[in-house]
């Protein structure tokens, strides 16, 4: 699978079987759940986890929890649209 591919299944009503955790909360962050992505993503604390949950809190306007989440991710508060980081997040966990 690819952005691209990934990006097609956005029309269907369910994400694809047999994805991640990673990849299902962004497919439903992107079909507008947020609250749904934020509940599949919100145990975990690995360093895809925080990325994703600092993504999402930035999203929602909630820099301060999104720095936190940047933070146990390894990274910083991109400067890219939202739409880019979404992007560059799916891709890297492809």
């Amino acid at each position: 699978m690819n952005l691209s591919v990934f990006k097609e299944t956005l029309s269907g009503s369910e994400p694809p079987q047999n994805c991640s955790v990673y990849l299902k909360t962004l497919w439903y962050d992107a079909k507008g759940e947020w609250d749904k992505a934020h509940k599949l993503i919100q145990d975990f604390e690995d360093r895809n986890a925080s990325w994703i949950h600092a993504y999402l809190h930035r999203k929602e306007g909630d820099t301060g929890n999104a720095d936190y989440w940047y933070s146990c991710a390894g990274k910083k508060r991109p400067s890219v649209s939202l739409e880019k980081e979404w992007e560059e997040i799916v891709t890297a966990l492809i």
